[in-house]
């Protein structure tokens, strides 16, 4: 029997037939988590409708949809974030309605967000064990959360001093300490949203492994990713929703990549890189002997770095987590103090980039990797957000004007299909993808002509992908020169002119296109190679 878009079927290898569930001629596993006929209305906006998704254990259940699908608004609800007086939610046979993340986590759902939940000035051991402390007459058992902290952290093979405040600890590592602290718990279903999205090869594997043991442990994990290559390896079973709708739920195996794009975009996808030959100009940046120091070590994340890129180029850089290429992107910008570069050129001449108004006075742009603390204002309006850079070209004698403002806003939240019920809402409340979006928006404000992208498609849906990767093109048409860090390989490849490798702050190769080969990459990423 072939899936039908819209009819879900059983649990990974069984597929149920009407004859079969009429003559219970086959044995299924009972689900852990059903939810039938789930609804949502923000005001009058419909975002989810009569949705039905099941929960099976020892099953990896893919979550796809594009940004704006409603994914997130249906693990909410199920997460205790969000009620719905829409449809039913049974959990090993009994109805339940969590009105709070903590009832839900009560009831054995735990939840790894896309945005992290973490306590920046607390330390590791507090942010794991925080809401739910080992107390005893009403004190908090400290030495009890220290053991267990290490025992949790050991166990997942992660090594971090627990007593380290989470703001000091890079972010790859966050993220799998946010993953610990779902995990913790002993959940029957553990939902991940976009959980890789700021992890490098490495803690990628760490996490793989992880949800293999909470397979073979009797787990149900739900696991939401635009990354193709990670459905392909850990699906069990695919439900896709659309514009709040169920498009179908299929096995792993009868649902293949192609056909999977089509479901989530409604389309189908030829050219998932398209990528054009450019005939580049002349240099524009070049960047001579930069060297940046970490505060707190007082050692070089950056160091001695000499590089250059032409008009129309997209070069790439390339290297695990602490290689120091997100430092070096930052540099440019003008966003570190302890910096020391003999010289940075622009068009020919030298120019001083001492803070980021610097930077952007000359056109440069920066959209960098963690859009919640660094990329957008979230409690503001798509509007100001998307503003935000460019003001002083949408005053009128230095006066701000609203409808400037919205026009513009609108105009490049056109261009890049940024999906909102209005511009004046805040950008919290958008999904992962449209916030990345409204960062990119931002940029183009200020008419850039070097662009800085660290992880531009990070949190963003297949199909948004594809719109991204046509807008560098046109960038670069443009004569837009652009400096790409990415951690996927298959994008670095198929994307970039020309790229350099970084380890521990050094560059350690340079390959052309003609001379592009991902095992030598990684090999350079690691150390193995040095110019």
């Amino acid at each position: 029997m072939s899936s039908k878009v819209g009819t879900p079927i059983a649990y990974n290898n069984y597929k149920l037939t009407e004859d079969m569930e009429l003559n219970n001629n086959l044995s299924v596993p009972a689900s852990i988590v059903s939810m039938k006929g789930i609804g949502k209305l923000f005001s009058k906006v419909r975002v989810l409708e009569n949705i039905d998704f099941e929960i099976f254990p020892g099953e990896v259940h893919i979550l796809a949809g594009e940004n704006g699908a409603g994914k997130s608004t249906l693990i909410k609800i199920l997460s205790g974030v969000y009620s719905s007086s829409e449809g039913t939610i049974t959990m090993n046979g009994s109805e339940i309605a969590p009105q709070t993340p903590l009832e839900a986590n009560n009831l054995g759902i735990s939840v790894i967000h896309q945005e992290l939940s973490l306590v920046p000035s607390m330390s590791v051991k507090d942010n794991l064990f925080l809401g739910r402390p080992h107390t005893r007459a009403g004190f908090i058992l400290d030495k009890e959360h220290h053991k267990q902290a290490f025992s949790i952290l050991s166990e997942m093979g992660i090594a971090v001093d627990i007593d380290e405040k989470i703001e000091n600890i890079p972010i790859s590592i966050q993220q799998l300490i946010e993953i610990a602290k779902a995990i913790s718990i002993n959940a029957q279903v553990i939902i991940m949203d976009e959980p890789s999205s700021a992890l490098n090869t490495n803690d990628v594997e760490i996490l793989f492994s992880l949800i293999d043991k909470l397979k073979k442990q009797g787990a149900g994990v739900v696991y939401i990713s635009h990354r193709m290559e990670e459905i392909e390896r850990l699906a069990d079973r695919i439900t896709v929703l659309r514009d709040g709708k169920l498009i179908g739920t299929a096995l792993a195996a009868d649902l293949p990549i192609p056909k999977l794009i089509n479901w989530m975009v409604g389309r189908d996808l030829t050219d998932q890189f398209p990528r054009h030959d450019t005939s580049t100009g002349i240099e524009k940046l070049r960047v001579e002997n930069l060297t940046v120091y970490n505060k707190k070590a007082s050692n070089k994340t950056v160091d001695n770095v000499s590089m250059s890129v032409n008009a129309g180029e997209i070069l790439g850089i390339a290297g695990l987590q602490g290689s120091g290429a997100s430092e070096l992107l930052m540099s440019i910008f003008g966003g570190y103090k302890t910096k020391r570069a003999n010289h940075l050129f622009f068009d020919g001449e030298e120019i001083i980039v001492k803070s980021p108004s610097d930077a952007i006075k000359k056109n440069i742009a920066l959209l960098t990797n963690d859009r919640k603390a660094t990329g957008l204002v979230l409690s503001m309006s798509l509007t100001a957000n998307i503003c935000m850079a460019g003001l002083k070209g949408l005053t009128k004698w230095g006066w701000r004007t609203n409808s400037k403002e919205n026009s513009s806003a609108k105009k490049y939240g056109s261009e890049l299909s940024i999906r909102a019920h209005s511009y004046d809402m805040e950008v919290n409340m958008l999904s992962g993808g449209n916030q990345q979006k409204v960062a990119i928006g931002k940029w183009m404000q200020i008419s850039p002509e070097i662009l800085l992208l660290d992880e531009p498609t990070r949190g963003i849906d297949i199909g948004a992908k594809h719109e991204m990767y046509q807008l560098m093109n046109e960038w670069t048409k443009q004569g837009i020169s652009i400096l790409l860090i990415t951690s996927e390989m298959p994008e670095l490849l198929a994307m970039s002119d020309r790229i350099l490798v970084m380890h521990r702050g050094s560059v350690t190769a340079e390959y052309m296109r003609n001379e592009f080969d991902a095992e030598k990459i990684l090999e350079a990423a690691m150390g193995k190679e040095k110019l």
